[in-house]
């Protein structure tokens, strides 16, 4: 389960696509975001219609897909991962259809004995997400709740029911990276700030060390995905190759700690 986030300072929160490049090195990966200063990870499943992720992550997934990556294979990484030396919460990140292809209650079986700490669902509307809510609190394992700037109303509703802590997206449309970001982001995390319990976090576009340095001081955690899979994706056959793979991962882990950097730094 999430543990009860005590936020001292905004938190690092990468994502990475589970198989990519292989399943094996996506392990590797995970340890090295922590060495970067990874708070929690969120560890994507690939799926071959990702309505909410850009043509970065979209060939991740297919890259990951001919590796024979699936939703179960994806969670049974977790162990790999602590075996390895990760000791960072880490969330599963899939759309509906393959848990629904598995199973709801075989879905939170498999999280729960492999060791997952939280669920985000993206293609779930709060609305409809209560029996998946309810099987992920039997087995003690948060739902993740996304709130967007057009939620409108909805923010609310979700920011106050949020489960671990509450994902804003930055701005509309698929993930990506984005030059600049909405100009009336701040006010939408202070409106979800004002009602939510847990810890607010903010994503989608964000890809740069001064966009971050920008957003801490707004909310509780910045999510950096695209940057990072693109940057895999540039790394992908130096990673694949054993005499290079070392030199890879440090060159990774540099990248991911310069993207966080200013989270490291004192909140004015």
């Amino acid at each position: 389960m999430l543990p009860l986030l005590t936020v001292t300072k905004p938190m690092f929160i990468p994502f990475i696509v589970a198989g990519d490049p292989r399943p094996d090195i996506t392990v590797e990966l995970a340890l090295a975001l922590q060495e970067a200063g990874a708070d929690i990870l969120e560890l994507g499943v690939p799926y071959s219609d990702p309505l909410a992720d850009g043509p970065i992550i979209q060939r991740a997934a297919a890259r990951a897909l001919r590796q024979q990556m699936t939703l179960q294979k994806a969670i049974e990484l977790i162990p790999a991962m602590r075996k390895k030396g990760v000791k960072i919460p880490i969330i599963i990140f899939t759309y509906y259809n393959p848990v629904l292809q598995l199973g709801k209650e075989s879905f939170f079986a498999l999280a729960q004995k492999n060791g997952a700490n939280g669920v985000l669902i993206p293609d779930l509307p709060f609305e409809e997400s209560a029996p998946v809510r309810k099987l992920g609190e039997a087995a003690g394992i948060p739902l993740i709740s996304l709130v967007a700037p057009t939620s409108k109303k909805r923010i609310a509703m979700i920011a106050s029911n949020a489960q671990g802590f509450v994902y804003c997206v930055s701005s509309l449309g698929v993930t990506g990276v984005r030059d600049t970001l909405p100009e009336t982001l701040h006010e939408f995390l202070a409106e979800v700030k004002r009602h939510s319990r847990v810890p607010v976090v903010v994503g989608f576009g964000i890809s740069k060390s001064e966009q971050v340095s920008m957003l801490k001081h707004y909310c509780d955690g910045v999510v950096i995905g695209s940057a990072l899979v693109q940057k895999i994706e540039q790394l992908s056959d130096r990673l694949q190759t054993p005499e290079k793979k070392e030199e890879a991962l440090a060159e990774f882990r540099r990248y991911a700690r310069s993207l966080a950097a200013p989270l490291n730094e004192t909140v004015q």
